[in-house]
């Protein structure tokens, strides 16, 4: 993992609450689709055990969500295609079940953007997100 990076980017706009859910709800995802990123699990000096977690720091970047929609279209370009990109909407926020997110996501001819994590080459992750500020 030395050349490659994650980093969860959110709408700087979201109230505090909606930028933390999106936040789990992207690491979620990205820790089912990349279970090889995450550490064995740990004893403490009292012999209690700790689920392991993500091996590597994955930083939360903040963007307008004008950014957040450009980067994810960036995502769907050839240039990006061994990149890993989750997604997270006000659609999917939306919803009480998986079948209508399924459905109203379909039937979308735009989404806005709460939040993308993004897992990938250093440099590729960089380019998209570089000039990003910290989430503080």
């Amino acid at each position: 993992m030395n050349d490659e990076k994650c980093v969860i980017i959110v709408d700087e706009a979201l109230p505090l609450g909606l930028i933390a859910n999106t936040a789990a709800i992207l690491g979620i995802t990205l820790g089912a689709r990349l279970p090889g990123v995450v550490g064995a699990d740990v004893r403490d000096g009292g012999g209690n055990g700790h689920i392991g977690i993500i091996e590597f720091p994955v930083p939360i970047l903040k963007a307008p969500s004008e950014t957040l929609g450009k980067i994810r279209l960036s995502l769907y370009g050839s240039e990006y295609a061994d990149v890993t990109a989750a997604d997270f909407t006000d659609i999917a926020q939306s919803c009480k079940t998986y079948d209508e997110f399924i459905d109203k996501t379909g039937a979308a001819e735009e989404l806005h953007y709460f939040g993308i994590a993004i897992c990938g080459a250093k440099k590729k992750v960089n380019r998209l997100t570089g000039n990003l500020p910290l989430l503080r």
